[in-house]
């Protein structure tokens, strides 16, 4: 299919990629008042809705009559239904914020029966949503409508490991905790560290390029993965599944499966680098007066010690005393400097010990003597360096804890990085919605942290509920912030449901004429995934 090359390369602001109006439609679910859409929800495209003898058919495919979840009524006796509530795991984003239809669940356990499910789907017009773990935070795994939900969560087995190379082949559904351990037993480790390890998979983690704690030292997904397996929307399975690291010869095809988000293919087999688990870690926690002072703290920690520098985490002290009200074990780890502006954490990995706790130390006193930093610990155990990083690993959960949690993970550069939570802010005051942090207002707090070391800070604006009005007053305006500094609205998370008509904002008209046409190559009934990612309406 020839692809046709638009010639104006101006960038979208935004682009639209269907129409879309405000609207303060809220519903209940449960305990939570979830917004429904800040704006309305494309129409739903003409995909067929199943029925009993779908049902059937699918249940036919699967080896195990539990991978099959409906609350569908009416089927066969070999189907028993279940209630509309026990699909809601499924069916609701980990946020709480958005919520699908579906009613079915499929659950396969085997490469071959994604296939032959899909194929299925193909042939009778049924749209699919792959879902791994379901811990995204943009509303790309779960359903808009009522298409089916296909998890992979029962393929989690370890295929091969390479002890030589580090090269591990595996299941996608496999929980990236469990991934880790196994490789622990072998002294490699997986180049990927999340806050959701526990319950995250390393299929959906590749589907959304997840970058997490420790980019500055591993690189991106992009670099450790070494092939895929992929089952494409007309149920074909592309085996690319190389275990090269070199592997010069044509189109490197599992480069577009890395991101896309499930709006391609459905990725059921992993081939990734792992990385040698070295046991000198070490972190240290230090507190600083302005954004500029962790500019500062950052050069010299890379000149002190740069070559086994693993983390360079950044939080500010609305976020931390949030995550002191909220913690299990609160803890006084400064004087002078626990009510600092800044806050930074590193982290170093090496193999040596004695050698790098005395660079951290050396690197304590360079920062306090220069005075770029206020006051600063330094881990002494096992113990000291868990509670340590609990301080930046338990923002988030903290944030959902104080109240509703509007979250933009964007990328800027670093000079700017923090500007976007002034200026966000100042705008919120502005409108009255926002009176300082711990107010009355309807924006209780705005706090900013993430991974200085590659330019990704996480905006969380914490509200009573998913207002509407607050919405409304940052969308567009994060967004039209972050493109005017040339930055990138989502740096990890993808743009699933939420971000998707945004993407103008980050990429311009002749990019996303492309991805759209590679969508329609490999996807040409735009079953995968609808109305995400780059996603146009079929032709009708």
């Amino acid at each position: 299919m020839q692809l046709l090359i638009p010639t104006s390369t101006r960038r979208l602001a935004p682009s639209k990629p269907f129409h879309l109006h405000r609207t303060s439609q809220c519903f209940n679910f449960g305990k939570n008042l979830i917004l429904k859409r800040c704006y309305s929800q494309p129409k739903r495209g003409s995909y067929a809705s199943v029925q009993p003898e779908h049902i059937h058919a699918l249940r036919n495919i699967l080896s195990n009559k539990t991978s099959l979840l409906t609350s569908i009524k009416g089927c066969d006796a070999t189907v028993e239904s279940v209630s509309e509530s026990e699909l809601d795991s499924f069916n609701v984003d980990w946020m709480g914020k958005y919520r699908g239809n579906s009613k079915v669940v499929l659950k396969p356990k085997s490469t071959e029966e994604v296939s032959k499910i899909v194929k299925y789907c193909y042939d009778h017009n049924l749209a699919i949503v792959p879902q791994g773990g379901n811990t995204g935070l943009v509303g790309g795994s779960v359903p808009l409508y009522d298409e089916i939900i296909l998890n992979v969560g029962n393929m989690n087995s370890i295929r091969s490991f390479d002890e030589v190379s580090g090269i591990v082949t595996c299941d996608a559904g496999i929980i990236l905790e469990n991934l880790d351990n196994y490789l622990a037993e072998f002294d490699y480790t997986v180049p990927l560290d999340l806050a959701a390890k526990g319950s995250c998979q390393i299929g959906g983690n590749i589907a959304t390029n997840a970058g997490g704690l420790r980019v500055i030292r591993y690189g991106t997904l992009r670099g450790t993965v070494l092939g895929l397996e992929v089952v494409l929307p007309d149920g074909q399975i592309l085996d690319s599944l190389s275990t090269l690291r070199k592997n010069n010869t044509g189109f490197d095809l599992k480069q577009l499966f890395i991101g896309s988000e499930g709006s391609i293919g459905v990725i059921t087999g992993v081939s990734l680098l792992a990385a040698p688990k070295l046991k000198a870690k070490n972190v240290a926690v230090f507190s600083l007066d302005s954004y500029d002072a962790i500019q500062r703290a950052f050069i010299k920690t890379r000149q002190h010690v740069g070559e086994i520098l693993s983390a360079f985490e950044f939080f500010d002290q609305a976020g931390h005393r949030i995550q002191q009200v909220h913690s299990r074990n609160p803890k006084k780890i400064f004087d002078a400097g626990r009510d600092a502006a800044f806050f930074v954490l590193v982290e170093t990995t090496g193999s040596n010990k004695d050698h790098d706790d005395q660079k951290l130390a050396a690197l304590l006193e360079v920062l306090i003597e220069s005075e770029i930093v206020t006051d600063g610990v330094l881990a002494q155990d096992t113990a000291q360096f868990t509670s340590l990083w609990e301080l930046r690993e338990t923002i988030t959960e903290a944030a959902g804890k104080t109240g509703k949690v509007f979250k933009y993970d964007v990328s800027l550069p670093t000079s700017l990085m923090y500007s976007v939570v002034e200026a966000t802010r100042k705008h919120l005051a502005e409108l009255g919605l926002y009176k300082g942090e711990g107010s009355d207002g309807k924006v209780k707090s705005v706090i900013g942290f993430g991974h200085f070391g590659d330019g990704n800070i996480h905006l969380n604006v914490i509200s009573d509920s998913y207002d509407p009005e607050v919405q409304s007053a940052l969308e567009p305006f994060v967004y039209e912030f972050v493109a005017k500094h040339r930055g990138s609205i989502s740096a990890e998370h993808g743009l699933g449901l939420q971000k998707a008509p945004h993407i103008g904002y980050s990429q311009l008209p002749l990019n996303v004429d492309l991805m759209h046409q590679i969508k329609s190559i490999l996807d040409p009934k735009k079953l995968f995934n609808p109305y995400k990612f780059v996603y146009r309406p079929p032709l009708e």
